[in-house]
């Protein structure tokens, strides 16, 4: 008997642009990252050296955020039959990257620091970071209401707001410099901004590689979404499930369902998708019934 394969789409809002969103960002942050490069050299501070080279990176992952929102909404083809919407995966990872690369710059010139302390004016670095506490703190508010919808989005929204608490403790650590003379706090604090944003690349790194490596997304249940199908009327058994992560923002998911006495036909399954995108943020679903699990190859646990 002939397997019924069906997929039954949901049917999801057009995607919000944020290329305006993205275009005032980047702006903002590469006027504020020349500008503080240069206090920084002037006024040989390695905190705000390295705050800039940070913020440089930000400029970054807010130009690769961009190109993978702009390449996700890129219309399949006969080669890239998903379109292009896992570049926004690619996206995260080569962030990740290209952090892990900063801070370890970072580090090793303030452990230099330490042995060779320089004269720094706190006042002026207290002055500068205080515009990034501003800059990245807008920027950030220009993705706060996409945040909750897309996870790229999400990204960019927080690591803006991580970045304007940094800049804050640069603001800190310019106040105590300048209130104590104590000029070993300018590459103290760079280590303390070197530990956030490691924390913080840490988990963006760990996300990454699940998402290249197609695991489950963390919000989604796979004991419960595997639940949900067994109970439909008439199913009997569920095997060959999988659950991958299309891009950033989408999900996508396969399922065979052993129903011998069949099912209810196009509007049973374009009831089930619409279940799981509702309940568990399941965009793309394609479900195969099968009236006998015996005869499909895939039936066994465990084989893919």
């Amino acid at each position: 008997m002939p397997h019924e394969h069906k997929h039954a789409p949901t049917h999801l809002p057009a995607p919000v642009s944020y290329r305006k969103a993205f275009v005032i960002g980047i702006a903002l942050n590469v006027t504020y990252v020349a500008v503080e490069a240069l206090f920084g050299l002037f006024t040989h501070s390695l905190a705000l050296v390295a705050d800039a080279g940070h913020n440089l990176t930000d400029v970054l992952s807010l130009l690769l955020a961009w190109g993978a929102s702009e390449f996700g909404q890129t219309k399949p083809s006969k080669r890239f039959t998903y379109g292009l919407r896992s570049s926004s995966i690619l996206a995260s990872l080569a962030n990740a990257i290209l952090l892990l690369i900063a801070i370890g710059a970072i580090a090793w010139e303030a452990l230099q620091r330490f042995r060779q302390p320089q004269e720094i004016p706190g006042v002026t670095i207290m002055v500068v970071a205080g515009f990034g506490v501003l800059i990245n703190a807008a920027t950030a508010l220009l993705f706060m209401s996409g945040r909750h919808r897309d996870l790229n989005i999400k990204g960019a929204f927080l690591h803006m707001a991580a970045d304007a608490g940094v800049s804050l403790g640069v603001v800190l650590a310019g106040l105590t410099i300048a209130l104590t003379g104590l000029y070993w706090i300018d590459p103290a604090m760079s280590l303390v901004i070197v530990v956030v944003i490691a924390i913080g690349t840490w988990g963006l790194l760990r996300e990454s590689i699940r998402c290249a490596l197609q695991a489950v997304p963390e919000d989604v249940d796979l004991e419960k979404v595997e639940n949900y199908l067994a109970s439909l009327p008439n199913v009997t058994a569920v095997h060959d499930l999988h659950i991958w992560p299309m891009s950033t923002t989408q999900t996508a998911l396969t399922a065979h369902l052993e129903m011998p006495n069949g099912s209810g036909g196009d509007e049973f399954l374009q009831r089930v998708c619409q279940h799981l995108h509702d309940e568990f943020r399941i965009e793309h679903c394609t479900i195969q019934i099968e009236q006998n699990a015996l005869s499909c190859s895939l039936g066994p646990e465990r084989v893919v």
